[in-house]
């Protein structure tokens, strides 16, 4: 009997472990988000608004908006309209990985740039 438990509990694990992360991007394709981010030791808080083809930012009282174009329901791109300097000319590709019910865990790189950071967004409305 003991050997019929353990064999059960194996067997679980074993389908718990396979099963691949939840990726319900549509229901992040638009609403208000927040997102926290470490710059120079300190927490910074960026909050956004997005429609499916617009991206409204707002870090540090300033206001930034962007196009939103989606490559697929889980990988979009954002460009910034009004650009002040060459470092916001660069386009950012993004790609959620993961999703919970308020929130994404994503991926992010300017195009033409090896480097990619990781990051989380809460959904707020």
């Amino acid at each position: 009997m003991v050997k019929y438990f353990f064999s059960i509990g194996i067997f679980l694990i074993f389908i718990a472990c396979g099963q691949s992360p939840q990726r319900n991007c549509a229901n992040f394709k638009t609403g208000e988000f927040t997102f926290t981010a470490m710059v120079d030791g300190e927490e910074k808080k960026t909050t956004f608004h997005r429609t499916l083809d617009t991206e409204v930012d707002f870090y540090e009282g300033k206001q930034d908006t962007s196009t939103v174009r989606w490559i697929n329901d889980c990988e979009y791109v954002l460009k910034n309209i009004n650009p002040k300097s060459k470092a916001e000319e660069k386009s950012i590709h993004i790609k959620i990985l993961t999703t919970t019910d308020s929130s994404y865990t994503f991926e992010y790189s300017a195009i033409g740039d090896k480097r990619k950071f990781r990051g989380t967004a809460y959904k707020t409305h």
